[in-house]
């Protein structure tokens, strides 16, 4: 799927779907949360979330008071209705249009978190990208949050087929720049009350890398 067509079905489902008709949906992101406070992430440190949408995340972010959250996502019409949903709180947020396989970041960030992403990179380039791209644009000592289907998981998502991860693969792909906090296996559950297991690992990046 080339950048064109993938932006094309993202922006086909956020405009033929409300957020709690995705599989993915979820009213508090409890697992990226956690993640958050073991982490022990300052109010002021700079956090990004990769394919934010119109997740629920970003409205517990700013409730806890965070102050420098910025969403991506590919998906223009899903960043327009997280906006819609925050009011005023939106503006507190930077917002940005892109696709992660060829995003060039041009800030360092003390948190990067990607739910659901990392595992749409199928292509060597476009996962080299990506892993380029964190190397680059998070802080020595930032931390790493990545949430993949595991192995245990579906083979898709959205119709699109995704690359499924285990701790040991996702480790092994990110050992040269990333130390491995911790993995943990999450099953989510759908609001068509399917189960789909997660492999959630947070890394913090080499200092020598």
């Amino acid at each position: 799927m080339n950048d064109f067509t993938r932006k094309k079905h993202w922006e086909n489902i956020y405009q033929t779907k409300n957020s709690t008709e995705v599989s993915w949906y979820q009213d508090k992101p409890e697992t990226s949360l956690s993640f958050l406070k073991e982490n022990k992430i300052e109010k002021t440190a700079n956090l990004i979330d990769i394919g934010g949408g119109d997740s629920y995340f970003v409205d517990h972010l700013i409730d806890l008071g965070y102050e420098n959250i910025t969403v991506l996502d590919i998906s223009e019409e899903a960043l327009k209705k997280a906006q819609q949903r925050l009011g005023e709180k939106a503006r507190k947020v930077k917002w940005i249009v892109a696709d992660i396989a060829t995003f060039e970041p041009i800030e360092q960030y003390d948190f990067w978190h990607d739910r659901a992403v990392f595992h749409f990179m199928t292509k060597e380039y476009e996962i080299s990208n990506y892993i380029k791209s964190i190397k680059k644009s998070i802080k020595p000592s930032g931390v790493l949050i990545l949430g993949t289907f595991s192995e245990q998981g579906p083979t898709k998502c959205s119709g699109i087929e995704i690359k499924q991860y285990s701790e040991g693969s996702m480790t092994e792909r990110l050992k040269v720049f990333f130390d491995k906090i911790k993995c943990i296996s999450v099953d989510h559950i759908t609001p068509f009350s399917t189960i789909q297991n997660f492999i959630f690992c947070s890394f913090r990046r080499s200092i020598s890398a």
